[in-house]
């Protein structure tokens, strides 16, 4: 099975001739739109007529984001690519440059009073009433043409660029380690592969060596954190939100009740959860309270491995009981060059998905070390795939879906996995399994509320200055106290994980933290409707991620008959992981 992915369909290198004209081209295409909006957006006449054509346009170019699709996965892979840094940085400013037609029509938009009017009358903006109706409601919070656009410039040479920094120091950083009496030099991705290892003399090496290895790049990437957040505060206060969260919640889609809802039942949980980590510290013989190196520690008779080539037929064979639909689409991706799997020095760690609306496909990035962890990751990132799918006959401007939504599909199709490895294992297997799956849920609930009490603190705190690396991991150990409480050993717990977790750095995807709890629950309430329904559950499954561009949180929660409002609903969905942690302690 192909492990490295192939991008031809967008382009075959960066000297192609496809790659060169589109190149040439975005300078006067960025020219030309722009001038068309200046002229157009000038006066309200024939206001349908210019917002039709408008959005065709809009929709219509899809070879910008095509290169700088090409040149992020590039250097996904390979942070020492330069050629795709040098394109990257160009494509930036051209991105940038987009923000004077992008402001323009927004500004437009708010100004018309008759927009209901025009949207009834025109089929182009009755397929966007959505679109078009959330740029009205959010054009308070508008800035001028031109400091939209200075925002959109200095962003290159701002957050994106310190972003690239870190992302570039974690992708070359060599840890020197000692692995059963021999010293190895490592990337980063390796050292943190090995907490899986059986060895528990490897796990705590590994983890005192990442630790130890952090130290080369703290002050680097605290500025980068610093700056980062700093503007981030800059853009929300000068918009006029009263805080990054609320700034957050609107780009979500999400009312501040649901997140409440959801928040409050994750802490109303957390002292049950807390009784699998005491429960794990005792199996593996430690006295008080789980060290963190043993977090992901396998415990059981048996270490369930998989080849790249096992875990491809075994997540292939379950998605086609799921559906067709699901597994022809798993399987053309496999055999097309969608995934990168191997770890390597200067590839990027952790895992991500692509959706590349331009060319119908996606894109996945694996770290595949062949644990079962690996598997659903695997299942996961396909997941992304999969609602990519539902949504390419979509527009461009209808096939943008928020973050708390982007987690569904790809926490759904984690829990076919793991039902399925259920059913077929022995007695020993399910009890490896059902301990990683509650090593995974503990994840998205316990250690995803440290990370938001973490960024909600890091941003308070940013208001007054910048902070120190030592301030910094400060509020990271407290954030894991208040979180993990009793069940970790607060002797042994991960300073630096702010450096580890990029999610951090993305100054347009700030708490990207709570979406993850937000996707794994809402998922376990829509794999409970299949459970019910069946097949017939497929098609409907299908419908709501399409419509997951095109419309709130809240309004995708009434299409499966879940009101996201209510705690009810989270603390359901929670009590199905406190189950599994009931039946582990037993």
């Amino acid at each position: 099975m192909q492990m490295y992915w192939n991008l031809d369909d967008l382009y075959t290198s960066f000297e192609s001739p496809e790659f060169l004209a589109d190149f040439e081209a975005v300078k006067p295409t960025i020219a030309e739109f722009t001038a068309w909006a200046q002229e157009n957006f000038a006066s309200t006449d024939n206001a349908g007529e210019k917002l039709t054509e408008y959005i065709n346009k809009l929709n219509g170019n899809k070879t910008f984001m095509k290169m700088i699709v090409f040149c992020m996965l590039h250097i996904s892979a390979d942070d020492d690519n330069q050629a795709a840094k040098r394109y990257m940085g160009q494509l930036q400013m051209g991105l940038a440059a987009m923000a004077t037609p992008r402001v323009l029509f927004q500004s437009y938009v708010g100004k018309l009073d008759n927009l209901q009017e025009l949207i009834d009358k025109y089929p182009v903006l009755k397929e966007h009433e959505f679109i078009l109706n959330e740029i009205k409601s959010k054009n308070q919070y508008l800035l001028s043409e031109k400091e939209e656009v200075v925002f959109a410039k200095m962003r290159t040479t701002g957050s994106t660029a310190w972003n690239d920094m870190k992302e570039a120091l974690c992708a070359t950083l060599m840890i020197p380690v000692v692995v059963e009496g021999e010293e190895k030099v490592l990337p980063l991705t390796a050292i943190r592969n090995m907490a899986y290892e059986a060895n528990a003399e490897t796990r705590k090496a590994a983890y005192e060596a990442e630790i130890k290895g952090y130290e080369q790049i703290e002050k680097a990437v605290a500025g980068a954190l610093n700056a980062i957040k700093g503007e981030v505060i800059t853009n929300a206060d000068m918009r006029g939100y009263d805080s990054v969260l609320q700034m957050t919640l609107v780009e979500a889609r999400m009312e501040k009740e649901t997140l409440d809802a959801m928040i409050g039942a994750m802490e109303d949980f957390l002292p049950t959860l807390r009784r699998y980590f005491k429960k794990k510290a005792e199996i593996l013989g430690h006295k008080d309270a789980l060290p963190w190196y043993d977090l992901f520690a396998p415990v059981g008779k048996v270490e369930m491995k998989f080849s790249y080539e096992e875990a491809c037929d075994f997540v292939l064979e379950n998605f086609y009981k799921f559906s067709q639909k699901l597994g022809d689409f798993t399987k053309y991706g496999l055999e097309n060059g969608w995934v990168d799997a191997p770890v390597r020095k200067g590839k990027r760690g952790g895992a991500f998905c692509v959706n590349i609306h331009a060319i119908g496909q996606s894109r996945v990035l694996l770290n595949f070390d062949g644990s079962f962890s690996d598997v659903t990751t695997f299942a996961h990132e396909f997941g992304h795939a999969y609602h990519g799918d539902c949504l390419k006959e979509k527009s461009n401007l209808n096939s943008n879906y928020t973050m708390p939504i982007a987690e569904t599909a790809s926490n759904f199709c984690e829990t076919i996995i793991f039902n399925a490895a259920v059913a077929n294992a022995s007695d020993d297997e399910k009890f490896v399994l059902l301990e990683g799956a509650i090593s995974d849920a503990l994840q998205v609930v316990v250690d995803i509320y440290s990370r938001y009490l973490f960024e909600t603190k890091l941003i308070e705190k940013r208001k007054q200055g910048p902070l120190s690396v030592e301030e910094i991991k400060e509020l990271m150990l407290q954030a894991q106290k208040d979180a993990y409480g009793d069940g970790l050993d607060h002797k042994c717990l991960h300073p630096y994980m702010w450096i580890n977790k990029p999610h951090y750095y993305f100054a347009e995807r700030n708490f990207y933290n709570f979406p993850y709890a937000y996707g794994m629950m809402f998922s376990q309430g829509l794999y409970a409707q299949y459970l019910i329904e069946g097949d017939s559950f497929i098609e409907k499954y299908d419908n709501l991620l399409a419509a997951t561009g095109s419309a709130s949180l809240e309004e995708v929660g009434d299409l499966a008959g879940i009101d996201v409002r209510k705690k009810d609903f989270w603390v359901n969905s929670l009590k199905l992981v406190e189950e599994k942690v009931n039946e582990f302690c037993k």
